[in-house]
């Protein structure tokens, strides 16, 4: 019996990751009684909201209260909670940065509290289909209806509450296919969803339209529309400088060329991953995280290759 060639056992690592990544989030954070969620002053009217699962972003203001994500349904009591904890003024909007249930589970419950639920249209389309995973027999079911976006959009969407102008924009083939950033405009702060992240190198779901190169440039968006003192708000980890976004940058750009240089040179996957071409980053983004430099790597190796194989 042959051993099965890396790349063979790394498509299938990357698809269980997409396949499994949200149970296993669920599994880690079953027991929802002990997390806390806390609010974090990042600028006037501006917190972001932590507990389990995706961060939100709250804008309070007289106008009306604005959420950006809203973690797992267990949660939304203690969320709500930390909502009032913040402003009285009651939740209007709601804005999902993509579909993932560790961003979206609360959906249903914040609905039920007269909230209007804002997403991009691919974000809805995903919601309303079952999602089945063969190779694991895994099934995962629509959404309930309470819970889709009311309010879909292709590219952006403006809204004018609390003297600030909020921008949700939409970024094409990146972390999926439906991931919209939050731009406050006089605040300086974008929430990113998890097209920027700070768990080391990124998730990219590949099987909802993500994609490693658009990373790329949905990151060089989000650099060219902000400035040297935006404060970023990412899917996951500790609110970030304009520093840590470019750093993001260069490590996603290294991926891409370093990569395309091995195809050209006509080496393997296997022997270009032997040799971890992403050792200079795995200090800062980690070689034993949640991804792998040898995942990342062969998912953008599959989408450098894919052109060829046309």
């Amino acid at each position: 019996m042959t051993r099965p060639s890396l790349v063979a056992r790394l498509a299938g690592v990357a698809l269980a990751v997409a396949a499994l990544a949200p149970a296993v989030a669920a599994r880690a954070q079953q027991n929802f009684d002990t997390i806390q969620v806390r609010a974090i002053r990042v600028a006037d009217g501006v917190h972001m909201l932590t507990g389990a699962g995706g961060n939100i972003a709250l804008l309070s203001g007289p106008d009306g209260t604005i959420l950006v994500d809203d973690q797992y349904a267990p949660l939304t009591p203690k969320i709500l909670a930390a909502v009032k904890g913040v402003t009285p003024v009651p939740v209007k909007f709601l804005v999902n940065t993509h579909f993932h249930f560790d961003h979206t589970g609360g959906n249903e419950n914040i609905a039920r509290e007269g909230v209007v639920i804002v997403a991009h249209d691919n974000v809805r389309e995903r919601m309303t289909k079952e999602k089945f995973y063969a190779r694991f027999n895994r099934r995962d079911p629509p959404a309930p209806k309470g819970a889709l976006p009311v309010v879909t959009f292709l590219d952006q969407v403006e809204f004018h509450l609390n003297g600030e102008t909020i921008m949700a924009f939409h970024v094409a083939n990146a972390h999926t296919d439906g991931d919209v950033m939050v731009k406050l405009l006089n605040a300086d702060v974008v929430h990113t969803g998890d097209v920027f992240v700070r768990y080391g190198f990124p998730f990219v779901d590949s099987e909802s339209g993500g994609s490693v190169l658009g990373m790329i440039p949905a990151i060089e968006k989000l650099l060219a529309i902000t400035g040297p003192r935006t404060q970023y708000i990412p899917g996951h980890g500790a609110v970030a400088t304009r520093t840590d976004v470019e750093a993001y940058l260069t490590m996603l750009r290294a991926i891409r060329d370093r990569t395309m240089a091995a195809i050209r040179q006509k080496r393997k996957l296997d022997d270009f991953v032997a040799t971890r071409p992403l050792a200079d980053y795995e200090a800062k983004f980690g070689a034993s995280g949640f991804i792998k430099p040898a995942e990342i790597l062969a998912q953008a190796w599959g989408e450098l290759e894919a052109p060829k194989r046309k």
